[in-house]
């Protein structure tokens, strides 16, 4: 803390007041030129920030991101102006261009975003900041042991939001002192008061409960901001939450703590608030207070360019693994020759087998309990200013909970790598609720992100290694079943190219598949041969990007008619992925076969057979795409799609195919 403890003079005092109001006057002006904006909002955080940037915080302003610097994360991101204004206040750019704001021109967006190089993750999205800033924490304090302290500003309004105690929990269980969180309690949201309006009290102890060490300042006194500030470092123990009293619209007259005025401009109001706002500034020139660098360097790790697998995959064909198990046994492997992998896990590693990790190296597995929005924005931290590669494991279908986490990581152009488990009807007899079938299209939808359906533990091992070394977001789709391992140990895999793993000279249709249905899209193949029908197979491996130039010369060599597999329900998967790629074709026809209605509980090749995707259920598609009339009378055909009775084994997919060498 810059202060030293030592008591503001009554000329400091002001100049922390004149720079509230300047970010005031700046807020005002460029919202007012974008005609759009929160300029209420943005005002009753201007003591916060005047404080933080020319007395608490530490950061070089030659480098905004530097390694070393203090972080700040505005949480309630439509504050974005008056943030702008901060940075242009201590010189980063000329004010002028804080009048670009929203404009199509401009990274100076409505809400902010990386785009710029102050921004560490996109807020706007409320309820995300808190959980990035205890991901950036908990890197800080355990995994670096670094001296770089992280702030983040929350508003009242968002205190309602789940993910916050999610992260406030996080961070109170690991004791994340480097962390400091002011709310700023305003009282009103956007359309009349939060639930607990000023009672500043009840915030304090609802923090103090989930373990934080809680104080109450009048947020536009920048003594008693400074004087919390100091506590705050000074604490070993808990991470703090400074509770600031704030008014939403501070000094503007007669809209100052006024209710649904927000998002709202000053219309014919402005120049009279605007006055009246530079009217309280004694010095309109440049301030004599200083802003504070780190005392220290960031030791930047040597970059030792790819990673790579420890050593490459040794399964035999023999062997059944599923692919989940397999992932763990990658990330050991990634581990060992890289220290930038680390993983985060939702208490459910034994059955991701990210507690392979746990084992080898448990400094680097971060459990995050059962909070998967915090899981996934705390792993987007972690890789924040860092050059740390976070692995995130968790059940597929749990993940869609936090989808709107992934968007913003999306946005904020994020590296963090997500393990999916228990894809598709073939978890078995947990039933629906545990069962991903939405999950290929809500990746999909990301912008940017990478996604890997690996079919066997080869190709799982493989697409870890590639989503590691991949700049950006990774998907990785993995089931719960024992598979056979198909590939050769050595066989070639590349992100977007696709495996033609079946394929004759005749062939009749081109069937596209990945995971446990390409098991039975094989066997498929072996009854289709026994009436001289061939099919060419295709293991898509990504789905994103897709294969598509593949996929077009084969199903051309295939009389162009394509039927594709798949443990997902049809809106948006592998499906629609492939009827994308070929739509710009118009001799190819597409058939879908996947997981037509809700699912329940049973064995796994019982609900393979009951939902149509297993081995009979593509015979008959083929049949009947190739217009050959079946052998099956109707009741016999129509018992081929109902339950078929087993005694195999519930967690094994006991199919055979051939190894492929």
């Amino acid at each position: 803390m810059s202060t030293n403890g030592d008591k503001l003079s009554p000329v400091e005092i002001q100049e922390l007041n004149n720079i509230s109001n300047k970010l005031r006057v700046s807020a005002l002006r460029s919202t007012n030129a974008a005609r759009s904006g929160h300029p209420s909002s943005c005002s009753s955080v201007a003591e916060i920030l005047a404080v933080l940037f020319y007395k608490v915080m530490k950061f070089r302003l030659s480098h905004p991101k530097d390694p070393a610097s203090d972080r700040l994360i505005l949480s309630k991101g439509h504050a974005a102006p008056i943030l702008y204004a901060a940075w242009a206040e201590v010189g980063l750019f000329p004010k002028e261009k804080l009048l670009d704001l929203r404009q199509i021109y401009s990274d100076l967006e409505g809400h902010p975003t990386p785009r710029l190089n102050f921004i560490d993750f996109a807020t706007g999205s409320l309820g995300q900041g808190l959980s990035v800033a205890v991901g950036m924490a908990y890197v800080g304090k355990i995994i670096e042991n670094m001296k770089y302290r992280i702030f983040c500003i929350i508003g009242d309004s968002e205190s309602s939001e789940g993910a916050i105690w999610e992260a406030c929990n996080f961070a109170s269980f690991y004791k994340l002192n480097n962390l400091c969180v002011i709310i700023d309690v305003n009282r009103l949201g956007q359309t009349g008061q939060t639930p607990l309006g000023h009672d500043t009290n009840a915030y304090q102890k609802r923090f103090q409960a989930f373990g934080f060490n809680s104080i109450i300042v009048d947020g536009h006194n920048v003594e008693e901001l400074i004087n919390a500030f100091e506590k705050a470092e000074s604490q070993q123990l808990k991470p703090t939450c400074i509770i600031a009293k704030t008014f939403k619209g501070k000094h503007f007259l007669n809209l100052e703590n006024v209710s649904n005025f927000h998002g709202k401009l000053l219309g014919e109001r402005f120049d009279k608030i605007v006055e009246h706002i530079e009217s309280l500034i004694t010095n309109k020139g440049k301030t004599f207070l200083e802003i504070h660098e780190p005392d220290w360097i960031y030791p930047i790790p040597e970059n030792k360019g790819a990673i790579q697998l420890s050593i490459p995959p040794c399964y035999i064909n023999t062997d059944f693994i599923s692919t989940r198990e397999a992932f763990g046994n990658a990330l050991i492997k990634l581990a060992q020759t890289s220290e930038r992998i680390i993983s985060f896990d939702a208490d459910v590693r034994n059955s991701t087998y990210s507690e392979k990790l746990k084992e080898y190296d448990e400094s680097r597995h971060i459990d995050c309990f059962m909070a998967e929005q915090n899981l996934v924005s705390a792993a987007i931290g972690a890789c924040c200013r860092t050059n740390l590669i976070p692995f995130i494991s968790s059940f597929s279908s749990f993940l869609t909970r936090a989808f709107d986490q992934l968007r913003m990581g999306a946005v904020s152009s994020t590296n963090i790598k997500i393990c999916g488990t228990h894809a598709g009807v073939s978890t078995g007899e947990d039933g629906p609720s545990q069962m991903a079938m939405e999950d290929i299209a809500m990746f999909r939808t990301l912008p940017g992100c990478t996604i890997f359906y690996p079919s066997d533990a080869v190709a799982t091992e493989r697409a870890v290694e590639f989503a590691a070394n991949i700049q950006g977001m990774c998907y990785v789709r993995l089931t719960r079943p024992k598979n056979e391992v198909i590939y050769s140990n050595d066989r070639h895999f590349a992100v977007g190219e696709a495996q033609v793993l079946l394929k004759h000279s005749d062939d009749q249709v081109l069937l596209i598949s990945a995971g446990i249905t390409l098991v039975e899209a094989f066997n498929a193949a072996k009854e289709l041969e026994k009436d001289g029908i061939h099919i060419r197979i295709i293991d898509l491996f990504t789905i994103k990007p897709i294969d598509a130039d593949c996929i077009k010369k084969n199903a051309k060599e295939a009389l162009g008619k394509i039927i594709t597999v798949e443990e997902h329900y049809p809106e948006g998967g592998i499906g629609e992925a492939v009827l994308s790629a070929v739509a710009d074709e118009p001799n190819i026809l597409l058939k879908k076969i996947a997981i037509p209605k809700m699912a329940r509980s049973g064995r796994p090749r019982e609900l393979l057979d009951y939902f149509g995707v297993s081995t009979c259920n593509i015979v008959l598609m083929i049949k009947e795409f190739l217009n050959i009339k079946t052998d099956l009378g109707e009741s016999e055909e129509n018992e081929a799609s109902k339950i078929t009775q087993t005694t195999e084994a519930g967690d094994t997919n006991t199919n055979t195919i051939e190894n492929l060498k």
